[in-house]
């Protein structure tokens, strides 16, 4: 016997429908950000900022499948898990130990990311236009664009992190449809895509261990929305608290699987950091607990080294700066005769787009009002999401003042682009607005792109007379 769903559920429950057309200006965004990428990535041809670690470290990987110094021959002591360096390893090893093999990776992850982030966009907001115009916003900012040229971690965090999130809005979506299809009776079935959830979870703790600020903030959401969910359909709270309970111990312990997997090459040499701690200070080892003894060992005197790090750097900077753009970072400096002019300078300038960044404050303030006004699920889970990526980062400033920089930001970023949009969106959203709303959004949209495009020189190592590079520093000193 079908049962009719009363058009209140079916509106509380509404997901995106299938339209294989939107795919044509995703594919145009993403081709985009790929061109801009990629074009003369091998420039700066040496190793910029930390990708003398980074590059060196993956490089290593690839060699001995540890850290590992031949200078010292030893296990390399180093304070991230192997994962965001096996990516750039993959890249070493199909292109060569070169500035291109080693940056390549990087951005495949960044166009990976503006892909997740447009089609994510189009869920949340069941607009094609408004998830284009987060991917366009995404590869035009200059944060995530140098990121993406250069053979750091963060934007590899930032995938698993986008990923993980992206997976817990199919996890939505896919149990919306099957609550609807078994109105009355609540058949959901299995919850596959928590395994993607984590999973990639999984992956971003082994880039870095801040991924771990992420897993409070999307079990809270799987929270919301199964909640959400069952209500709208006649369910009760205790049955989505205990699903999601009950999911979150298991997704826990693939993320520690997954975790421990990225370690794989320690466990199986003799000769990384620490390996046999024990045996080395004349205590027992038994097979396995000893290693994992070892490896917990290790992640303490990682943990120390984090919490105790402290030594000031010209381009550190707080976390209540990193929405204004108050302190970039200076990747690569060089005075040249590259250009038409007596004095010419090549620098890449970790800065984001200002035009975007500068939204973001008035966007999350209003984020808040629109969420409390149009108790609205997608601007907590949005707020959640932005949280897990700044807030630690000031308990760890205010414990201890430790060593910080702009680029921490990068997790947080998706969410920031898609609180904008949300705003714009509930603004904008009155049918007899459509037409201003249209407007208004294209041209923040080519707001965005002209200060991306004048600021482009600075971003990739351009040979820029120096008053030409002087004029971009919107904030003069604070920006070199």
């Amino acid at each position: 016997m079908t049962v009719e769903v009363p058009q209140t559920v079916r509106g509380r429950l509404a997901t995106v429908g299938r339209e294989p057309m939107s795919w044509l200006p995703t594919l145009f965004v993403v081709l985009l950000g790929a061109v801009l990428r990629l074009a003369n990535l091998g420039h700066p041809n040496r190793k910029i900022f930390d990708e003398v670690y980074y590059a060196t470290e993956a490089h290593e990987l690839l060699t001995y499948g540890i850290e590992w110094r031949p200078e010292n021959n030893a296990g390399d002591y180093v304070v991230h898990p192997p994962l965001g360096k096996w990516c750039i390893a993959v890249g070493e090893w199909a292109f060569g130990y070169n500035t291109f093999g080693w940056r390549i990776s990087s951005v495949v992850a960044g166009v990976v990311s503006i892909l997740l982030l447009v089609r994510i966009g189009r869920r949340l907001f069941r607009s094609t236009v408004l998830g284009c115009a987060a991917g366009l916003l995404l590869a035009l900012d200059g944060l995530h664009f140098v990121l993406s040229r250069s053979a750091l971690l963060d934007i590899f965090l930032m995938l698993f992190v986008l990923a993980a999130f992206g997976c817990v809005v199919l996890d939505r979506d896919q149990r919306r449809r099957r609550a609807l299809d078994s109105y009355g009776a609540l058949r959901l079935g299995f919850p596959w895509w928590r395994i993607g959830v984590a999973f990639f979870l999984g992956c971003a703790c082994s880039v870095k261990l801040s991924g771990a600020f992420f897993i409070p903030a999307i079990i809270l959401i799987m929270l919301i929305w199964e909640v959400g969910m069952r209500r709208a359909v006649g369910g009760t709270r205790m049955g989505g608290l205990r699903n999601v309970t009950v999911w979150t111990a298991a997704m826990g312990v693939l993320v520690l699987a997954v975790y421990l997997a990225s370690w794989t090459g320690w466990f199986a040499t003799d000769r990384g950091w620490n390996r046999h701690g024990l045996a080395i200070a004349g205590k027992d080892e038994p097979f396995l607990v000893g290693a994992l003894r070892n490896l917990v060992d290790y992640h303490i005197a990682v943990y120390t080294y984090h919490t105790g790090l402290g030594d000031p750097h010209a381009y550190q900077s707080w976390p209540w700066q990193w929405l204004l753009m108050g302190r970039p970072v200076l990747f690569e400096w060089v005075e040249n005769t590259g250009c038409d002019a007596d004095r010419c300078v090549t620098t890449v300038l970790l800065l984001g787009n200002p035009v975007l960044w500068w939204s973001f404050v008035p966007a999350l303030a209003a984020l808040v009002w629109f969420g409390i006004a149009q108790r609205d699920k997608r601007a907590g889970v949005l707020g959640l999401m932005v949280a897990a990526g700044l807030l630690p980062w000031f308990w760890y400033h205010y414990d201890g003042g430790r060593t910080m920089y702009v680029f921490y930001a990068l997790p947080a970023l998706p969410y920031l682009i898609l609180a904008v949009l949300y705003v714009l969106g509930s603004i904008l959203r009155p049918p007899d607005r459509r037409m201003v709303g249209a407007v208004a959004l294209g041209a923040y949209v080519l707001l965005v792109a002209a200060c991306f495009a004048y600021l482009h020189p600075i971003y990739v190592g351009e040979s820029i007379p120096y008053d030409a590079w002087w004029d971009r520093l919107f904030l003069g000193r604070r920006w070199v």
